[in-house]
């Protein structure tokens, strides 16, 4: 049952940062004409592309919360440990990248917890972060919330309110509320602000490379003093990995999205990594614990 109560401990005025750590052929854009049975067939290029990012990160001080794929963990668990001993925060992207509103409940479940504690295996820290593929938590799974609940994660960030003909609702709440009634569980939707009467998004990802640098930076500045929450924004480690291998095959439409200013994409985060403080979801939420063992 959705119930928009607002978050009780929200930090406004905050941006924290995060990673979707996939790597190219894993895409939603791409995934008519790749199929996961043909993942093993691909040369994994997400380790390097992931530890530029690191990079990036440490030289600004920043830090960042890591949604990272239980396919990926298997295959370089020495990355996995690697986010965690460079103090960002290691969370939970699923296991394969398949959409929750493409499942059932307990098809779900089962994956999530799957991913969950594949991850904490692997890093030896308690995994409380979810995202889920494609933002792909709506309408579609009202039952979602209350299995990452059940789970045991702490906070989901899977929701994008805005229109997108893959994902979003532009009715959908802005701000960190409580989706289960009785549950600590918070969603935490990535940052969005208003501008006239419309929803925009200044989140990250292909939004963030197709938008003029100097907008982006002020619908963040706008963003900090009206939403109630922490300001999310996310990238793809394959978002600075602009040597990567073009899928051909892809329509015109998956390949211009995917590829667009690929080559500029470092520079311009560079320059907001500069311009702001960023810090890990669940301190920005509130929700940070010393330690962090599993």
């Amino acid at each position: 049952m959705m119930n928009p109560e607002t978050a009780s401990k929200p930090n406004s005025g905050g941006f924290s940062l995060s990673v979707d750590v996939e790597d190219y052929f894993q895409v939603w854009a791409f995934s008519k004409v790749i199929k996961r049975d043909s993942w093993d067939g691909f040369q994994l290029r997400v380790g390097d592309a992931t530890r530029t990012v690191l990079d990036m990160f440490d030289a600004h001080g920043a830090k960042a919360t890591f949604f990272t794929l239980g396919w990926i963990g298997e295959r370089d668990p020495a990355l996995v440990r690697e986010i965690v001993a460079r103090g960002h925060e290691l969370a939970s992207h699923g296991y394969d990248h398949t959409k929750v509103n493409q499942q059932s409940r307990d098809e779900f479940a089962k994956e999530a917890s799957y991913a969950k504690k594949l991850l904490e295996d692997i890093a030896g820290v308690e995994v409380r972060g979810y995202r889920a593929p494609g933002f792909s938590i709506d309408r579609r799974t009202p039952w979602a919330h209350e299995s990452l609940a059940e789970i045991g994660y702490a906070y989901s960030s899977s929701t994008h309110p805005i229109a997108h003909d893959h994902y979003g609702d532009a009715s959908a709440d802005q701000n960190p509320y409580h989706p289960v009634e009785g549950a600590a569980l918070i969603e935490a939707p990535v940052a969005t602000v208003n501008i006239l009467g419309r929803r925009v998004s200044c989140a990250g990802g292909g939004w963030f490379r197709a938008t003029p640098l100097g907008a982006s930076k002020l619908l963040l500045r706008r963003a900090a003093t009206t939403l109630k929450g922490p300001v999310i924004f996310y990238i793809h480690p394959w978002e600075l990995d602009v040597e990567q291998p073009r899928i051909n095959s892809a329509s015109v439409k998956s390949k211009f999205r995917h590829y667009l200013n690929l080559k500029t994409m470092p520079r311009k985060l560079d320059n907001v990594l500069r311009s702001f403080s960023w810090r890990r979801i669940d301190e920005g939420l509130g929700l940070a614990r010393v330690g962090g063992a599993a």
